[in-house]
């Protein structure tokens, strides 16, 4: 069995070759996502990011890697590209410039620290997204681009088969979304997971956009609607991020866009992330109870199921 050591020094040599560097040092594994790992490093004196593939994870890296440098070139705040590819780093791969600063919602939301960048958190992501915005998602190959109500439609069908459930608010939910579906009259490329936890936080407020892997094309209300998800405030009574509101949300979109916004499309986009953030909440939970694999963690996830149950009464009975 290869030793962790091994696992490093292997790892070390294949990042110097591909970057053409003498020297990484310092190679740390962080934290990361379901389907990501990531590393920390330093090639040449200069601190970089490594992140890669896990196993069984079929999506195409490349597609990420032109979003993040498609989002670089629009002016979005993001890591800078610096090499992409498949091989002896792993199957799929990314290496980023490192950026200071904090994802961890809690303490954005309360140090004091953070106190000015809270409040100029909102007007700095609504810039963000409009730059993001401005670039035309099918010049991207690979970007897929999804009726999502569908998706999630056909994703919790088979879910109540496979678990032997029903949820009857989900079921009510989704017809009030084809309902009130709103005519799509622009899209573009959308980050599709725009929230605390996926924006790096320095002082001075936002300095860096992560995690494209549910980058697609769709319409741009998309990324603020899941912005203002209750789930994303993290205990806050302010409805964007937990640190603003929509007025301001939705006037500095308007003034760094151009573009003219509708509140009840936002608040459409809204209730179906709510929506979605429940599904995705069974799906985890459903690898434990369905024995593929079994984890505290995803079986306790299943509680939000609920939790998201009765934010979405609140968001259908909210008034802006």
């Amino acid at each position: 069995m290869t030793s962790p050591q091994e696992i490093s020094a292997d790892l070390s040599a294949a990042l110097a070759t591909e970057l053409g560097v003498a020297s990484v040092t310092d190679l740390a594994r962080l934290s990361g996502g379901a389907s990501r790992e990531t590393w920390g490093f330093v090639a040449d004196g200069r601190r970089l990011i490594l992140q890669r593939q896990r196993f069984g994870d079929i999506r195409d890296m490349g597609v990420e890697a032109r979003v993040v440098q498609a989002a670089f070139d629009a002016g979005v705040p993001v890591p800078e590209l610096i090499a992409h590819g498949s091989g002896d780093i792993g199957s799929g791969f990314m290496i980023l410039s490192h950026l200071d600063g904090e994802t961890i919602a809690r303490k954005i939301l309360r140090d004091e620290q953070f106190s000015q960048a809270r409040q100029s958190l909102v007007a700095q992501s609504a810039a963000a997204l409009a730059s993001l915005h401005s670039i035309d998602g099918t010049k991207i190959d690979g970007l897929p681009s999804l009726d999502q109500v569908q998706q999630y439609r056909e994703t919790l069908d088979n879910l109540n088969v496979q678990l032997g459930q029903s949820h009857p608010t989900f079921e009510l939910v989704f017809r009030w979304l084809e309902r009130n579906r709103p005519t799509s009259i622009r899209t573009a490329l959308v980050h599709g997971d725009f929230r605390l936890g996926n924006l790096m936080i320095d002082a001075n407020g936002l300095c860096g956009v992560l995690d494209w892997e549910l980058a697609h094309i769709g319409d741009p209300m998309e990324d603020l609607g899941w912005l203002c998800v209750r789930a994303w405030r993290f205990g806050s009574r302010l409805p964007v991020a937990g640190v603003g509101d929509y007025e301001t949300l939705i006037h500095a979109y308007q003034e760094a866009s151009g573009v003219s916004v509708d509140r009840e499309v936002v608040r459409w986009w809204e209730v179906l992330g709510t929506l979605k953030w429940g599904i995705m909440c069974m799906v985890q939970t459903s690898s434990h109870l369905l024995g593929m694999t079994r984890s505290h963690e995803l079986a306790a996830i299943g509680r939000r199921v609920c939790e998201n149950e009765y934010d979405l009464f609140l968001a259908l009975e909210e008034k802006w």
